[in-house]
């Protein structure tokens, strides 16, 4: 529950001192606005107040009992102590009752020495236990996966309760049983596995198993950074000990992600500490010195530009470089190489909306500050699983819906989460997205929602705009998507008449065939809906950690860094082709693993095969690995410096909390070794680098007459008994984390998710093979029963080598007509 805060100035008189707060605001807002301290035990900022610990008490003159601080609301000319010999007494026995049947097992207890009860305890003078009583606390729990409860640690705080169901919008944890015997349980259907009830317990209570019995908090060394999985940048600290990261966590009110972490930043750290990391560079699978590897590397990147041109290189980077050495890798081919053949994973999705957003909009990121959603009147999520592809844009859906009554629409092919928490759930067939976001445009037009001065000082062609809008025939829409006319209308009327709207896609939309046009069709429904105008925004997520600061950077054939245009050499598809014409003869792979990240990914196969070099720079063996004749280890996030732009256009520091294992080195030293030894001059600096890159990266505001509108083409999608959709798994950031043994117990391999009508149909049982065969290929895997994908739809995660999903797709598409047969 919110406060409401109104702009109304209450005083009041804490200890002595005068205090000035809003109405609305709680006793302990006031008091800590005067720097006042009342000690707090179940209290957290971020959730509800629960009032249960009762140590926060204080007194009120006037008032015949103490009233807790956390859940009181402040009065005008209220005179508050909060220091007594009977508070002291009160807080005294209160922490004394909290200790009965309470373990003395704190030298062996994951939270000594970062305790809120023994802090508590110190603070209270609490030096004894005069209280008894049965002991009937429930065992420990051991059975869940990753965290371990541990009952009769717990002192029913129920932050855990409260954070999983209020910030990260799970529901998955509850309070089992009553008085005495209560204790936390949960629904591991529901659960994320996020480690966010392990954060905020403040006891021993919620443990996690991959950090237990690791270290002491006093051991660790912490390094404030952040995350790279995902493109929401979380500001974590990486917490190490003897050079090994051991656990990530991150801070409350200071952060960006104001302290949430997901599966990936909790548990998803585990990568770096694998035995198949990369430590040593690798001369046709030999180990070699870093002299011998960057020689080969240099002296055969120069033979074959000297004979062949600049134009028989080519190199292929993703998203865990930084953006110095995004930068750096477009120059080592550009101005060493000279060779404009660059591109990236982003070109099968992200660089596509990006491409119609800077067309359209000037923009290149985000259109708003990620907060902005939180703050939204109305959020449509629009072929988009924030809880899977950027779990702190769900965050930021939870805390509109839940805490600000904001309304919620979401339009998917799937059953997401937030599709069960929406106020309308449009479930769509792919394919129909530029109808589906067309009809939305046209209703808001139609009922006289759009703001037309708007559109009329800010649009260059509104006319135009509203004249393809008014030509959208609905009943052909609503037949092409399988949504209802009605709940189009409701859904409509949600975002047209909110005060602002949040505009949210993601890998549903940009990975899709016909990306651009769709894209074109929620740029068209942004401008309508006031989702660009202020407290507004739209919102692209992206696939890979630093994917658009890649972009930015101009890891791409089209774009100079800053997007600038550029003379285009091959793009993936141009540089594939061109591999097996023989035009192209050397490839370097940063980071970019095309036999499991790319479609049609066993053409790459054979055609690494014809290459006279296949460079391969990365942090952990693959399939790829073993092809290459140079390997060089690079560093992963937590190893190595530099800066990261998220999909708000945030710049972020990245710091080097432990060195890479072995002979690993940065990949910025490896590149920079690389560019002096083939141009002939020093690389430029870490610093120069991003001063060069700065000013490049500033999300775009609206000017007089720079946006656009557009008539998007409809792609009917071909008629399919069965489709099969790349969609991604919850527990796996990208392949980096499926060697995290945390994630691995969650998701051991691929999984083929498939409707129990279709497996009923396909003869195959929950767990059991299932073969499916695209256009490109056939791939095999464990079948998933599950409710999320409606009959007709099978989706599957391309994260897994062991299924590598990819190998059936055609290039350009994320959706395929397939034909399935039990395995």
């Amino acid at each position: 529950m919110s406060h409401s805060h109104t702009d109304t100035q209450i005083t009041l008189t804490i200890d002595g001192k005068r205090a000035q707060v809003a109405a609305g605001a709680t006793i302990l807002d006031a008091a800590e606005s005067v720097g006042v301290r009342i000690p707090t035990l179940c209290y957290l900022k971020k959730i509800s107040p629960t009032g249960a610990c009762r140590i926060c008490v204080v007194e009120v003159a006037g008032a015949d009992k103490t009233m807790t601080a956390c859940n009181t609301r402040a009065v005008d000319g209220m005179e508050i102590t909060t220091q007594s010999e009977k508070l002291s007494a009160i807080r005294r026995q209160v922490v004394e009752l909290l200790l009965v049947n309470h373990p003395l097992d704190c030298p062996v207890c994951d939270a000594g020495g970062e305790c809120d009860l023994q802090d508590v305890c110190y603070s209270q003078d609490v030096t004894s236990q005069p209280f008894a009583a049965e002991d009937v606390n429930a065992p420990t729990i051991d059975h869940w996966p990753l965290i371990q409860q541990v009952p009769n640690r717990c002192i029913l705080c129920e932050k855990c309760v409260k954070v999983c169901y209020e910030v990260i919008g799970s529901g998955a944890l509850s309070v089992n049983e009553k008085g005495d015997r209560a204790f936390i349980d949960k629904d591991l259907a529901k659960c994320e596995f996020c480690g966010n009830c392990v954060q905020v317990c403040p006891t021993g209570t919620m443990i996690s198993k991959p950090f237990k019995f690791k270290a002491r908090p006093w051991e660790l060394r912490k390094t404030a950074s952040v995350c790279t999985l995902c493109p929401a940048h979380c500001q974590v600290s990486y917490e190490s000990k003897h050079g090994k990261v051991l656990r990530v966590t991150s801070a409350d009110g200071v952060t960006i992600n104001d302290g949430n972490l997901c599966v990936g930043g909790f548990f998803g750290h585990g990568y770096l500490n694998s035995d198949r990391r990369l430590t040593a560079p690798l001369l046709d699978g030999q180990p070699a010195s870093w002299e011998a590897a960057l020689g080969r590397v240099a002296s055969e990147l120069a033979r074959i530009r000297d004979e062949a041109g600049g134009q028989a290189l080519a190199g292929l980077a993703a998203g865990h470089l930084t953006n110095e050495e995004g930068s750096l890798f477009q120059k080592l081919f550009r101005v060493a190489l000279g060779s404009s053949n660059l591109d990236s994973p982003m070109r099968f999705g992200l660089l596509r909306a990006v491409k119609t957003l800077r067309t359209q909009l000037g923009l290149t990121t985000a259109s708003a500050p990620l907060e902005t959603i939180g703050r939204a009147g109305a959020i449509l999520v629009f072929g988009c699983d924030p809880t899977s592809e950027a779990p702190a844009v769900d965050w930021q859906v939870q805390l509109a819906h839940r805490k600000r009554d904001t309304k919620l629409v979401v339009a998917d092919p799937r059953r997401i989460k937030l599709a069960g928490q929406a106020e309308i759930f449009l479930q769509y067939r792919p394919g129909s997205e530029v109808q589906l976001a067309g009809a939305l445009a046209k209703l808001i037009v139609a009922k006289g929602q759009a703001d037309l001065a708007w559109l009329g000082q800010f649009v260059g062609n509104q006319a135009d705009l509203l004249a393809y809008l008014d030509g959208i025939d609905l009943a052909a829409a609503c037949a092409a998507s399988g949504v209802d006319q009605a709940l189009l209308e409701e859904a409509a009327d949600h975002l047209g008449s909110a005060a602002s709207v949040a505009v949210i896609f993601g890998h549903a939309v940009t990975q899709a065939a016909g990306a651009e046009d769709s894209v074109a069709a929620l740029i068209n429904l942004a401008l309508v809906s006031g989702a660009l105008q202020q407290h507004g925004g739209i919102f692209p997520v992206g696939e890979q950690g630093n994917a658009f600061g890649l972009l930015t950077a101009g890891v791409c054939a089209d774009f100079l860094p800053g997007f600038e245009p550029a003379a285009a050499g091959a793009d993936a598809a141009g540089i594939l082709a061109g591999i097996e014409n023989g035009t192209i003869k050397a490839l370097y792979l940063a980071g970019c693993n095309p036999l499991l990240e790319f479609p049609e990914n066993r053409r790459w196969k054979a055609a690494l095969a014809k290459l006279q070099l296949l460079v391969v720079q990365d942090v952990l063996e693959s399939e790829l690995t073993a092809l290459a004749g140079v390997v060089l280890p690079g560093a992963a996030g937590a190893e190595k410096s530099g800066s990261l732009t998220a999909l708000d256009g945030r710049v972020s520091p990245l710091a080097k909390a432990v060195d890479p294992p072995g002979e690993a080195r940065a990949d910025l030293a490896i590149l920079a070794d690389l560019f002096a030894a083939l141009s002939g001059k020093p690389a430029p600096s870490e610093a120069a680098l991003r001063s060069e890159l700065a000013g490049q990266q500033q999300p775009s505001t609206p000017t007089s007459s720079r946006l656009q509108g557009a008539a998007p083409a409809v792609i009917a999608p071909p008629a399919a008994e069965l489709r099969l959709l790349i969609g991604k798994c919850p527990f796996h950031f990208g392949a980096a984390t499926c060697f995290s043994p945390a994630n691995l117990e969650l998701a051991p391999g691929g999984a083929i998710l498939v409707n129990p009508a279709d497996a009923a149909r396909l003869g195959v049982a929950d767990g059991g093979l299932l073969k499916v065969t695209g256009p490109a290929g056939t791939a095999s895997g464990k079948a998933l029963l599950t409710n999320k994908v409606p009959a007709g739809l099978l989706t599957a995660s391309p994260n897994f080598a062991d299924l590598n999903i990819q190998q059936i797709m055609p290039g350009g598409g994320n959706c395929v007509a397939v034909t399935a047969v039990k395995g």
